[in-house]
């Protein structure tokens, strides 16, 4: 249950991070709330996880996962760039993230 919990972290870390995008600078406010409020919300359920996860390998994958979901959704979502070398790039951190599961079970 902790790497399902880790997994919804990482989860929201993608909405805070396209919500404060879509903040401007915190100029806009509903998106600076949903941002702020979900990131909040990413931490206490990261929380809950590392009650039964070791830190280092909690940390990394809810940072790994995370940053992947947000720079693929940019891709997607917000017509940021698709090259292969991004791509291979962001491949790299999926197959760590799998490593970090495969090694602490």
């Amino acid at each position: 249950m902790p790497w399902v919990f880790l997994v919804v972290a990482a989860l929201l870390e993608l909405v805070w991070a396209t919500a404060l995008k879509q903040s401007e600078g915190f100029t806009r406010l509903w998106p600076s709330v949903i941002g702020l409020s979900v990131a909040l919300l990413s931490v206490v359920v990261l929380s809950v996880a590392l009650r039964d996860l070791p830190v280092g390998t909690a940390y990394a994958v809810w940072v790994g996962l995370g940053s992947l979901g947000v720079a693929v959704t940019g891709m997607i979502a917000l017509g940021e760039s698709v090259s292969p070398a991004r791509v291979a790039c962001l491949g790299l951190i999926l197959i760590g993230v799998i490593g970090l599961k495969a090694v602490e079970g």
